[in-house]
C-alpha cells in the first residue's frame, strides 16, 4: 500500500468518525469479545498473516538495498540472481497472503455482521408493540445496517490494521536505524508536515461529509414520505408539487456543490501528501548521496532506505488516526448494544404453558392497566429526541371484568378512546395488565408461551395490513404448511376467490405496500381469509368494518360471519346494528364497565347504551337501514351474528 492510499484511508476514516467521542467500560469490551469469541480461529489466522505480511513489506527493500550493492560491488552473477528470485518469491507470498489475508477478513466481517443482524433482529422482534409505536422506523433499521458495519469494521480492518501497522512500523524503524540513523531522524522531522494536514483536512472533510448527509437523510425522508401510496395521494390532492420539487432541487444543489468543494480539497490534500513524499525521498536521496560519496553509507542502502521511507510513513499515518477508527467502531457496537440492552417488557416464562384443548373462554378478572412510560419501551436516539418522555402510568382500565364462555359472542361498544382497544389488546398479550388477570380457559396469559397465544387467538384489526408481498405469501403468514386446496377454501369462504382466480397472477399477485392494489374492502376480506386459515379457537375484531363502504361493508359482514361460527368472539364494533345479536354487550366508558347485557336488556334498560343506539338509529334512518327499536327490520329479515340481514335489508 503506498504512501497516498494510506492517507486516504485514514483521511476516509476521519471523515466517517462521530465527533463525540466516550471512554468506553470493560463491560463493553468484554461483550464485543463474546462477539468475537465464535471467530476466534479465523481472528488468530488473520493476524498472523497480518504480521507476516508486515514483514516480507520491510524485507523487499532490505533485499532492494543489497542487490544493488551486489551490482556496484560486481558480485558474482548468481548472488544477484539469488537475491532477484528471492523477491520474487516474496512478492508471490505477499499476493497469495493478500488473498487469504482477504478471505479471512470478509469472512470475520461478514459473519460478525450476520451474529450481530441476526442478534438484532431476533431481539427486536420480542419488543413490545409499544416500542414500535414510538420508535422510527429508518432509526431502527440504521442499527441493523450502518452500526452493525461500523461495528464490523472493527475486526474486519482496524483490528488486523494496527496489529500490522504496529510491526512494520518497528521493524522499518529498527532496519532505518541500523542502516543510517542520521538519515532516519531527518526523514521523521517531516511527519508532522505529513500528518497534521491530514487531520486538519479531516476534520474540514468530515463537516462537509456531515452537511451533505444530512441534506441526504432530508432528501431520503421527503422521498419516502411523498413516494408512498398515502403520500403522493395526499401532495396530489392538497400539495404543491411545484414547491415540493424546488424543495427537493434546494438540496440536491447543496449537496453537488458540497461535493465539488469535497473534491477539490481531497485533490489539494492528495496532491501535497504526494509533494511530501517527494520531499522526502528528496532528502533521503541527497543525504544518502552525500553520505555515500563520503564513503560512509553503501548505495544500496541508499535505495532501501528510500523504500522503506513510504513504509515508514504509511503505518505512522495509519496508527496516528488508528484511534478514531477504533473510537468509531467502538462507537457502533455501544449503538448496537444500546437496542440489545433494552429488556423486552413483555417475557415469556421459563416453562410455559399450553391453552388446554377444546372450545376457549375468554376472561377479564378485575384488570386495571396503563400504558407504559417511553423510558420503560423505547430509546432517546431511536425516537430521535434528546430526551425521553417520562409520562406515563395513567391508569386507563379500572377494574375492568367479563367472561366469554366458549363459543359466545362478547361485544364492546362505546365511546372512542373509551379503552375498547385496550382491552382487545391484552387478550393476544400485546401488553400485560398491571393487576388483576387475563385468562384463556382459566389460565392467565402470562403464564403461556407465545406459540401457545398464537395457535389460539386470530385477530382482524380495521387497517388490514398486509406485507408487499403476493396473496399466497400474506396467507401463508397464518400457516405456512397450508396446502392449495385449504387456501382456496379459505379465501372461498371469504368471498374473495371469484376476484384472486381472475387476477393474471392468482395467488402470486403482488398486493403492494400495505395492500394497497387492493380495495379497502378486499384488502379486509384477505385478512379474514388468513384468520379462516390459522383456524383460531378465539376470534378478536376490532372494528373491522369501520372505514367500509355499504357494499364492501356487507362482503366483509358476510366472510365475517364464517370467520366467528362456532368460535368464541370479541367484537369492537363502532356500528351498534352489527352487534345486535352478541351474546353479551359490554358499555365502556372511561375504561370501566357501566353496562352489561344483551342488546335488547340494554335498550330497554334505558342507560347509555341505549343513548348509542338512538343516535345512530336517529343518523342512519334517513338512509333507510330500516332497523326498529327491538334490533330487527320491520319486515322481520334474519340476520346473521353480525346483523347482516338475510333478507338483504338490514346491514
Amino acid at each position: 500500500m503506498d504512501m497516498e492510499t494510506t492517507a486516504w484511508m485514514s483521511l476516509y476514516h476521519a471523515m466517517n468518525a462521530e465527533e463525540d467521542r466516550r471512554p468506553f467500560s470493560r463491560a463493553t469490551l468484554r461483550r464485543i469479545g463474546s462477539f468475537a469469541t465464535p471467530h476466534r480461529p479465523l481472528l488468530i489466522t488473520f493476524l498472523i498473516l497480518s504480521v507476516a505480511s508486515a514483514v516480507l513489506a520491510v524485507a523487499t527493500p532490505v533485499l532492494a538495498g543489497r542487490v544493488v550493492n551486489a551490482i556496484v560491488t560486481r558480485a558474482e552473477l548468481r548472488i544477484v540472481v539469488s537475491l532477484a528470485l528471492i523477491i520474487a518469491v516474496i512478492a508471490v507470498a505477499e499476493t497469495g497472503i493478500g488473498i487469504v489475508s482477504r478471505w479471512l477478513s470478509a469472512r470475520i466481517g461478514e459473519g460478525l455482521i450476520l451474529d450481530l443482524r441476526t442478534t438484532v433482529f431476533d431481539h427486536v422482534q420480542r419488543m413490545p408493540i409499544a416500542f414500535f409505536t414510538r420508535t422510527r422506523t429508518g432509526a431502527l433499521v440504521s442499527r441493523l445496517n450502518n452500526d452493525v458495519i461500523g461495528a464490523q469494521r472493527a475486526f474486519s480492518d482496524t483490528l488486523s490494521g494496527v496489529v500490522s501497522n504496529l510491526v512494520a512500523l518497528a521493524l522499518t524503524l529498527v532496519v532505518m536505524v541500523s542502516l543510517s540513523w542520521q538519515v532516519t531522524v531527518l526523514a521523521l522531522v517531516l511527519l508532522p508536515i505529513f500528518v497534521v494536514p491530514a487531520r486538519r483536512m479531516g476534520n474540514r472533510l468530515a463537516r462537509m461529509e456531515r452537511e451533505a448527509a444530512n441534506h441526504n437523510a432530508t432528501m431520503s425522508t421527503q422521498m419516502t414520505e411523498r413516494f408512498s401510496a398515502p403520500g403522493a395521494t395526499l401532495v396530489k390532492l392538497f400539495g404543491r408539487p411545484a414547491h415540493e420539487s424546488s424543495e427537493f432541487e434546494l438540496r440536491a444543489r447543496r449537496v453537488r456543490d458540497i461535493g465539488v468543494r469535497a473534491a477539490m480539497v481531497q485533490w489539494v490534500f492528495i496532491s501535497a501528501l504526494t509533494l511530501v513524499s517527494a520531499l522526502a525521498l528528496a532528502l533521503v536521496y541527497g543525504l544518502g548521496g552525500f553520505y555515500t560519496l563520503r564513503g560512509q553509507l553503501d548505495a544500496g542502502d541508499v535505495v532501501a532506505l528510500a523504500l522503506l521511507l513510504t513504509r515508514l510513513y504509511a503505518p505512522l499515518t495509519a496508527l496516528a488516526s488508528a484511534r478514531v477508527e477504533v473510537m468509531s467502531a467502538l462507537v457502533s457496537f455501544e449503538r448496537v448494544f444500546e437496542v440489545l440492552d433494552l429488556a423486552p417488557l413483555i417475557q415469556e416464562k421459563p416453562n410455559p404453558v399450553t391453552v388446554p384443548d377444546g372450545p376457549v373462554s375468554v376472561e377479564f378478572d378485575d384488570v386495571h392497566f396503563s400504558y407504559p412510560s417511553a423510558d420503560k419501551v423505547s430509546l432517546a436516539s431511536l425516537e430521535e429526541v434528546a430526551k425521553l418522555d417520562r409520562r406515563g402510568g395513567v391508569e386507563v382500565l379500572h377494574g375492568v371484568s367479563f367472561r366469554a364462555e366458549p363459543g359466545q359472542m362478547v361485544a364492546l361498544v362505546g365511546s372512542s378512546g373509551a379503552g375498547k382497544s385496550t382491552i382487545a389488546q391484552l387478550i393476544p398479550r400485546l401488553y400485560d395488565v398491571d393487576s388483576g388477570a387475563v385468562r384463556l380457559s382459566g389460565v392467565d396469559v402470562r403464564d403461556l408461551s407465545f406459540d401457545a397465544i398464537r395457535d389460539t387467538l386470530g385477530m382482524v384489526t380495521q387497517d388490514g395490513h398486509l406485507f408487499h408481498e403476493t396473496i399466497r405469501a400474506n396467507l401463508a403468514l397464518a400457516r405456512p404448511d397450508a396446502t392449495e386446496d385449504e387456501v382456496w377454501a379459505a379465501l372461498r369462504r371469504a368471498r374473495l376467490d371469484d376476484l384472486v382466480a381472475s387476477l393474471p397472477d392468482g395467488l402470486d399477485t403482488v398486493v403492494g405496500e400495505r395492500g394497497y392494489r387492493l380495495s379497502g374492502g378486499e384488502r379486509q376480506r384477505l385478512t379474514i381469509a388468513r384468520l379462516l386459515l390459522a383456524r383460531p379457537r378465539v376470534v378478536i375484531l376490532d372494528e373491522a368494518t369501520a372505514h367500509l363502504d355499504s357494499t364492501s361493508e356487507a362482503a366483509v359482514q358476510a366472510a365475517l360471519g364464517e370467520a366467528l361460527a362456532g368460535r368464541t368472539a370479541v367484537v369492537i364494533a363502532h356500528r351498534l346494528s352489527t352487534v345486535r345479536a352478541a351474546d353479551l354487550i359490554l358499555v365502556i366508558e372511561d375504561g370501566q364497565v357501566i353496562e352489561r347485557g344483551t342488546h335488547v336488556e340494554l335498550l330497554a334498560a334505558g342507560g347509555r347504551y341505549e343513548q348509542l343506539y338512538r343516535t345512530q338509529f336517529d343518523q342512519d334512518e334517513p338512509a333507510g337501514l330500516g332497523v326498529g327499536p327491538d334490533g330487527r327490520s320491520p319486515s322481520g329479515a334474519g340476520t346473521t351474528p353480525l346483523g347482516v340481514s338475510v333478507g338483504g335489508q338490514d346491514r
